[in-house]
């Protein structure tokens, strides 16, 4: 379906979602949840937390808990750079940062064009992933956000 077809449809059949990039996998999210997206800022470190929280930020005042989303996917844990980006989700009514290699993309799509997480993921994957689109040459998996930083644990580290 071309471009042109999407924005003849309805606006509740579209999702924005900001596409990007950990390790060699692409992951989106709804655009709606993010904040801002910001180059890699260091972090400082809270004890007894979880080995993918990163630590936390100051952002214009308010103290944002930054995850390392690698890590929290099971895969190899970043070592931030000056190329690595924070996109600052919003989740609740609290601002969480995850670190990402690099932001690729702002898609529209149709929702009808989300499908469902192979059988053959892991259980971890079809855990914090919502949905697979398949577009052009790229499989992109929709997070989602409920799974992936529950919101106990959110608010427990920012406390």
């Amino acid at each position: 379906m071309s471009e042109i077809e999407i924005k003849t449809k309805s606006n509740d059949d579209a999702m924005e979602l900001v596409a990007f990039c950990v390790g060699d996998q692409e992951y989106c999210v709804n655009i709606m949840s993010v904040r801002e997206i910001r180059g890699w800022t260091k972090e400082t470190s809270l004890p007894l937390t979880p080995v993918y929280v990163r630590g936390v930020i100051n952002l214009r005042g308010s103290v944002v808990p930054v995850i390392d989303l690698a890590s929290r996917l099971g895969l190899e844990q970043t070592e931030p750079s000056a190329r690595h980006v924070i996109i600052i989700m919003q989740i609740g009514e609290q601002a969480v940062g995850l670190v990402v290699d690099a932001v690729s993309d702002i898609l529209t799509i149709l929702k009808e064009k989300i499908q469902p997480t192979p059988d053959v993921s892991s259980e971890a994957a079809r855990g914090f992933v919502e949905g697979v689109l398949a577009m052009e040459e790229r499989m992109i998996n929709l997070l989602d956000l409920g799974t992936v930083l529950p919101r106990d644990t959110i608010e427990g580290i920012a406390a």
